[in-house]
């Protein structure tokens, strides 16, 4: 039998309490814990670590809201866990993350270790594969069925395998908006979505890449940023023509740039997508 891979559990806790439990399950059935009491620590690790996460423990203090804003803004979507007070109200009504999260309270701790693989499970059955690294699928009985996905290339095919993805994102703050950013903050983005959407075209059609995540990103930095669609094909067009410009430096046709038209409606459709569930359903 060939070796499993580690599962890597990240953790913000701020109560000693919590923080032995997590060390009793790192004896047990996980093979790679990290916790931190601080919120910069914590966000660190995130940016460096992010890919190899297989679930985030997420003790619920002060800051915790903040912390989730920044997950959402960096585009980092992954199984959590919320862990609330056992008393004296019920933890408030979610989602607060994203519609797969697992919510706990402090008397509940016992069962943790089986709740980390209920939040794996239930985030991958909600988008299977996207955002949990492929070892998990494998580590987790549960998820043998979801493991067998071939991820496709065709716009059918992958808007069939982001749509649940794309429901976890249902609150936007304003105050992020494009619009209301500093011309300085506004270039910054305009800069990173072009370097996103630049490596979404260069592995759209390599079926080694995980173009699925590079589109979640791109596409869920717009979101919340209110990126118009106009905006997006200008990105395109600029693009389009800097490789236009090199292909006839190295006279090469320009009608392979022709078959990228379905990579600007892969990215505009699952933005529209994001747009439309982003309305009320009252309204």
């Amino acid at each position: 039998m060939a070796q499993s891979t580690a599962l890597t559990i990240c953790g913000l806790v701020y109560s000693p309490a919590i923080g032995q439990e997590l060390v009793r399950l790192h004896t047990s059935d996980i093979d790679e814990l990290v916790y931190f009491s601080s919120e910069r620590e914590f966000c660190n690790y995130l940016e460096a670590r992010r890919n190899s996460i297989a679930c985030l423990i997420l003790e619920w203090g002060e800051g915790t809201p903040q912390i989730i804003t920044y997950l959402h803004h960096s585009a980092t979507l992954l199984p959590a866990i919320l862990i609330f007070p056992a008393a004296p109200a019920p933890p408030p009504a979610g989602p607060h993350y994203h519609i797969a999260e697992v919510i706990l309270t402090t008397d509940q701790l016992d069962q943790l270790n089986r709740q980390i693989e209920e939040a794996i499970t239930g985030f991958v059955k909600l988008c299977p594969g996207c955002a949990v690294p492929p070892h998990v699928l494998f580590r987790l009985p549960a998820l043998k069925e979801s493991s067998n996905v071939d991820p496709q290339h065709r716009l059918s095919q992958k808007l069939k395998e982001r749509l649940g993805y794309l429901g976890v994102y249902y609150k936007r703050d304003t105050a992020f908006f494009f619009r209301r950013m500093s011309p300085a903050d506004k270039r910054k983005l305009l800069d990173e979505l072009r370097s996103i959407y630049r490596t979404i075209v260069l592995e759209y059609f390599n079926t080694d890449a995980k173009v699925n995540e590079r589109i979640d990103e791109f596409v869920s930095k717009a979101f919340f940023a209110d990126i118009s669609v106009s905006q997006v094909l200008e990105i395109h067009v600029e693009l389009m023509d800097t490789f236009s410009k090199q292909l006839k430096l190295e006279g090469r046709s320009e009608d392979i740039l022709l078959d990228y038209r379905l990579t600007l409606i892969d990215v505009i459709a699952h933005l529209c997508e994001m747009y439309r569930r982003s309305i009320p359903r009252e309204v």
